[in-house]
């Protein structure tokens, strides 16, 4: 019996020092990097490049794997599922991670806790814009406007429930109850282009589809859903300006784990996260299509993040009465 408690306590010691060897190789092998997005979209195009900057730090490379469906669901199913050894990685959006588990009557993980946050990558604020031809020219002529004849104006979004949809209802809300009439589309760019081609009034998006515009004078961006003006557009207002505070709204892009990682490997890839992401030329990157780099996100400082804009969009959502089954 003593021998053979000694050597299972010698098979045990084999055991932990085979696992710490693996620990100091890690990564030894390719990462995946799961994007719950169809390729060429926003977060297709963030995260392949961020997938070339972090394998780099990595020594390793990053590949991509396109999951789309579902607000980005069908992705963060997968990797929840996944053993959590560090290989299969989520880049997600708050679709995914504030939005649809809480419209989705069954979304199928829990958002919260059946993952590992390790950093954020970047952020990019909602925005409203307005066809030329709509009679207001500012956001508090357009508030005006809205509160004169409630109910007589449309905004078209990327869809039902997504952020973007959610941010205008968030504006309508804090602007003291404006009442719009949402129409969903089946993505930003249809939605971009009605309102260019003036068949809808206003559209909510990113800056990314829009800022061209903008500049041409096809589209007229009225508000920046942020707490201050962003250096994309100087001359859009963010509406605390005009007496709305809190009507801020952001897209964002985190890197998640499954839950029950290793510390020392989500520690391991949080400092490469945040060695690719204060790369100079990824930073430039994100600038140049509208998106806000990010400093300094600890995988702590990722998880708060994540919880208070599942927090902040709860109300709204329940208000809203959508559920999808």
């Amino acid at each position: 019996m003593r021998r053979r408690g000694l050597m299972a306590n010698v098979l045990a010691l084999a055991g932990a020092a085979s696992g710490a060897r693996a620990q100091e190789r890690f990564p030894d092998r390719p990462l995946r990097l799961v994007v719950g997005f169809a390729p060429g979209g926003p977060t297709d195009i963030v995260g392949r490049r961020f997938a070339e900057k972090l394998g780099a730090v990595l020594g390793q490379p990053v590949v991509v794997e396109n999951r789309s469906g579902a607000s980005g669901s069908v992705g963060a199913i997968e990797v929840a599922r996944s053993r959590p050894d560090g290989y299969t990685l989520l880049l997600t959006t708050p679709s995914a991670h504030a939005i649809f588990p809480q419209i989705a009557v069954r979304p199928g993980y829990d958002a919260l806790g059946d993952f590992s946050p390790i950093g954020l990558v970047t952020i990019a604020p909602v925005v409203f814009a307005a066809h030329p031809s709509f009679p207001a020219r500012s956001l508090p002529e357009m508030m005006d406007l809205v509160r004169a004849r409630p109910g007589a104006f449309s905004f078209g979004s990327g869809g039902a429930g997504t952020i973007t949809h959610f941010g205008m209802e968030l504006f309508m809300r804090q602007a003291g109850g404006l009442q719009l009439v949402h129409v969903p589309y089946r993505g930003a760019g249809p939605a971009v282009q009605d309102c260019v081609a003036g068949h809808i009034p206003l559209v909510v998006d990113t800056f990314a589809p829009m800022i061209e515009h903008h500049r041409a004078g096809r589209l007229r961006i009225l508000a920046v859903l942020a707490e201050q003006r962003s250096t994309v557009a100087p001359d859009v207002p963010a509406p605390a300006e005009h007496g709305v505070p809190g009507a801020v709204a952001n897209t964002y892009n985190a890197l998640l784990g499954p839950a029950g990682m290793m510390e020392a490997t989500v520690a391991a890839l949080s400092l490469a996260t945040r060695q690719a992401t204060e790369n100079d030329e990824f930073r430039a990157f994100l600038r140049a299509i509208s998106a806000e780099p990010v400093s300094g996100m600890t995988p702590e400082r990722t998880a708060t993040y994540i919880r208070s804009e599942y927090a902040k969009w709860t109300p709204i959502i329940q208000a809203s009465g959508l559920r999808i089954e």
